[in-house]
């Protein structure tokens, strides 16, 4: 049985956090994002797990950027005019309704979005985890801090890579070829 930190499978969603049009002039490392976000995703619907994916006003801040659309595919989107994802009811409903104990969380901002929600689920009872090369800001400063601060709180701070890897459990898990051609 593994830790009760370490992520399972059978228990997590991912959250996908308002990786929008708008953002990419003003983001660090916004490409690094993108690409740890796609595998996220891509890791996730191998895994089976339920993703939900959030858009911060779209009709000013624009859409999830076209290569994650791409990888997301046919995935709902959920718009949202708050920063903390559990503070709208249909995202809090569908996280509920997934009926999982362990959330990943990537995308942007760490300070804002990423760390409001991360908190409430913590606040909420969930094991959440932070992708650190899957979220960013506009500022370093922000962006460091917004990770010291979960991890203070509780928050597991991890990789893209490791978050995968722990769900796999095992180069004998039955998706392991595809989890590692995905990582690479």
């Amino acid at each position: 049985m593994p830790h009760k930190n370490l992520l399972n499978a059978d228990d997590c969603l991912l959250l996908v956090a308002d990786i929008q049009d708008a953002f990419l002039p003003h983001i660090l490392n916004i490409e690094r994002v993108i690409k740890r976000s796609q595998v996220a995703v891509q890791a996730a619907q191998v895994l089976e797990l339920p993703i939900i994916v959030t858009e911060q006003y779209p009709q000013g801040l624009g859409r999830t950027v076209a290569p994650l659309q791409k990888t997301l595919a046919q995935i709902p989107y959920h718009e949202k005019l708050t920063f903390n994802c559990l503070s709208e009811p249909a995202i809090k409903q569908a996280i509920l309704a997934a009926n999982c104990h362990q959330v990943l969380i990537v995308g942007i901002e760490a300070h804002i979005c990423v760390s409001q929600t991360a908190h409430a689920l913590l606040a909420q009872g969930f094991t959440c985890h932070v992708a650190a090369d899957a979220v960013s800001s506009r500022k370093q400063i922000d962006y460091d801090i917004a990770l010291a601060r979960m991890r203070h709180a509780g928050i597991t701070i991890t990789t893209t890579e490791a978050a995968v890897m722990e769900m796999t459990q095992s180069s004998r898990h039955p998706n392991f070829k595809a989890i590692s051609q995905i990582i690479k």
